[in-house]
């Protein structure tokens, strides 16, 4: 079959674009800094060295333009003359004393004298504004570099959902692993399935979310994932699937979305993953392959069995059935 779009890619990204928002972009900048941190890296970092180099130059043209009115290009010479900025020629050596300035690195031949009041509110001036750009930029590439996305790489899931016995009842199936050594502290799991109905009065609802159980009354849904663990939904009368057979499966249309939510160990930032399954990702009458062994005093995980499934004697018929 043909692959269909999906709502949630297998490696968790969304396949949703705004769009139209007319007047409500502005929403957008008012929250800025948000708005930063979503931001793609380049555009991070293009944005990053603009306002420096924007900020820089307008600094150094203001440091330049008071030694310009002021006369001090044309006596810098001049011993008995008091700038006011010493050793200030041209705009190279202006935008060479902001640096030092703004840096703190205070090479000691340009420094602000005594009988300039307008260079010492440009300096005060220069000391806020810096601070300000400083704390909002840097925090904001802090932020971006600290968030908990890339721990969600190593959270797998299996690349199909099963559907089999289990005792004694008929189970969806799929399995999670984590594959760092520090753990997701309070990990829990949730299922959404996505599919379109229509309601009794006529309302089309194209992309429907009902949640599956995956033990939220027996606690289940809680995770100690230090080795791969399988999740289970039982398809009893309460669940979407109440009417699902081998057969009928073919001709369903759906997606099974799972959302893993834990707080990273080392950081103590929250950290989700996701990935789903569509209808052709979903085989009937399979089940995983162990991959637990115990070896000379600890439990090994063979990573490589983790998405191999085997068959199993499975009734074709659903549960209602």
């Amino acid at each position: 079959r043909r692959e269909r779009q999906r709502f949630v890619d297998k490696n968790g990204r969304c396949n949703v674009q705004h769009g139209n928002l007319g007047g409500e972009t502005s929403r957008y900048l008012s929250d800025l800094f948000t708005t930063l941190v979503d931001l793609k890296w380049r555009w991070n970092l293009l944005i990053f060295l603009l306002t420096y180099t924007v900020a820089w130059l307008v600094m150094a043209s203001m440091w330049w333009g008071i030694a310009y009115l002021r006369g001090d290009l044309h006596q810098a010479h001049d011993d008995t003359y008091s700038p006011c900025v010493a050793n200030v020629y041209n705009f190279p050596s202006a935008f060479l004393f902001f640096i030092e300035t703004e840096a703190t690195i205070g090479y000691g031949h340009r420094y602000i004298t005594e009988r300039c009041p307008e260079g010492i509110v440009l300096f005060l001036f220069q000391s806020l504004l810096g601070s300000v750009v400083d704390a909002f930029l840097i925090g904001c590439m802090f932020i971006k570099m600290s968030q908990p996305k890339k721990r969600a790489e190593t959270l797998m899931f299996s690349r199909a959902a099963v559907i089999s016995q289990r005792d004694g009842k008929l189970c969806l199936m799929f399995r999670v692993g984590n594959l760092r050594n520090s753990h997701m502290v309070s990990a829990q799991i949730r299922c959404k399935l996505i599919k379109s109905r229509q309601t009794p009065e006529g309302e089309f609802l194209p992309l429907d979310q009902c949640e599956l159980d995956v033990g939220f009354g027996t606690g289940a849904d809680q995770l100690f994932l230090v080795s791969p663990l399988t999740i289970c939904h039982e398809i009893n009368s309460e669940s979407p699937f109440f009417c699902l057979s081998q057969r009928s499966l073919r001709s369903e249309q759906f997606e099974i979305v799972v959302i893993l939510e834990g707080i990273v160990e080392t950081t103590g930032m929250t950290c989700q993953a996701r990935t789903s399954y569509t209808e052709d990702e979903v085989l009937w009458g399979h089940r995983f392959l162990p991959v637990m062994s115990l070896e000379d005093g600890f439990f090994r995980v063979d990573y490589s069995q983790f998405h191999a499934t085997f068959e199993v004697p499975t009734p074709p018929y659903s549960v209602k059935e």
